[in-house]
Parts: structure tokens; C-alpha cells; sequence
């Protein structure tokens, strides 16, 4: 299973959602939240696409890495689910350790709030990562959906009418 960057961030977000999304249910395009998302990463740092590079390795996407001093840049617009921003960015530098790239860190950007945060892969994160793998793998496999869980995050989901839809009483 080719496990991507977005199914490390759904996994620390909500199993239901990354369930959904690894099979086919795709409810992103229709998020508002999602575009804006969009439209920050991309108008906040035009400059970048002539300074760094896009890599893809291994199923994942890097939309900024500085392959000079080995960083991997990841924008995004707020820090609320930053354990899933912080877990995608040791992923990106997990992957490209396995292709052979040695000293990569991250940072985390937040250009709505001027904030950076510094990541990297510290002792112990590689096991972590290949037992997020395993859970991940277990977890999308499986023929039954995780349960709603009810979190305060949901309402801001790009699933959350999917979700939250009841059935029509008789």
C-alpha cells in the first residue's frame, strides 16, 4: 500500500476521515476551509517555486524543499491540528532519509499568524513512523468505517456533512 503525506495527517486528525479518504470517498473539493487553505499556500510565498524545488518520492508530494540546506517547507493555515502538521513534516524527512538524503529538517509555516516551527526527526520517530504505517494500513484495509467520534474539529471538516447526515425518520 503506497501510504501518502495526507494519510499521516488524516490519521492523528480522525481515523473516520482518513477511512473515507483512502477509499475513494473524497469530500476535499467541495471544503471552503480547504481552499483557503489552498489559496494561502499558494499566494503567501509566490517567490518559492524559483527558489525551491517540488519533490515527489515514494507516493508523497513536498511542495517546498530547499534541496541546498535540506529543508522541507510546509505551509499551513492554523496550528489547531499541529500533532498532524508536525507528523507529516517527520514523514517527508522519514522518506527522503530512505532514499539516502541524511540531515533534513522542517518548518512549519504559518503565515496567517507569523509563526514557524522548527521540525525534526528525533530518536525513536523512525519506529514511530513505521508503526503509524502498520496502523494505517490496518486501519484502511478494514472493511468497516471507524465510528464517529464527535470531536470539536469536525465542524470545520471537509466530511462533516457526510458524517453528520441523518437518516430521514418514517
Amino acid at each position: 500500500m503506497l501510504i501518502t503525506a495526507t494519510f499521516i495527517n488524516y490519521y492523528f486528525i480522525c481515523h473516520r476521515k482518513l477511512w473515507l479518504f483512502a477509499n475513494g470517498i473524497r469530500m476535499e473539493h467541495s471544503s471552503e476551509i480547504v481552499a483557503e487553505g489552498k489559496l494561502i499556500g499558494e499566494t503567501t510565498y509566490i517567490d518559492r517555486s524559483q527558489q525551491y524545488t517540488e519533490v515527489e518520492v515514494d507516493g508523497i508530494k513536498i511542495d517546498f524543499y530547499d534541496a541546498k540546506n535540506k529543508v522541507v517547507h510546509e505551509v499551513k493555515k492554523s496550528n489547531k491540528i499541529e500533532k498532524a502538521h508536525i507528523a507529516q513534516v517527520k514523514y517527508y524527512i522519514y522518506k527522503l532519509e530512505q532514499k539516502g538524503i541524511e540531515g533534513v529538517t522542517g518548518v512549519i509555516e504559518y503565515p496567517k499568524m507569523r509563526q514557524k516551527e522548527t521540525v525534526l526527526l528525533e530518536s525513536g520517530d523512525k519506529e514511530m513512523i513505521q508503526s503509524w504505517e502498520k496502523n494505517i494500513e490496518e486501519l484502511v484495509e478494514s472493511e468497516i468505517c471507524p465510528p464517529l467520534l464527535r470531536k470539536p474539529i469536525c465542524k470545520q471538516c471537509s466530511y462533516f456533512d457526510f458524517c453528520y447526515v441523518e437518516e430521514p425518520k418514517d
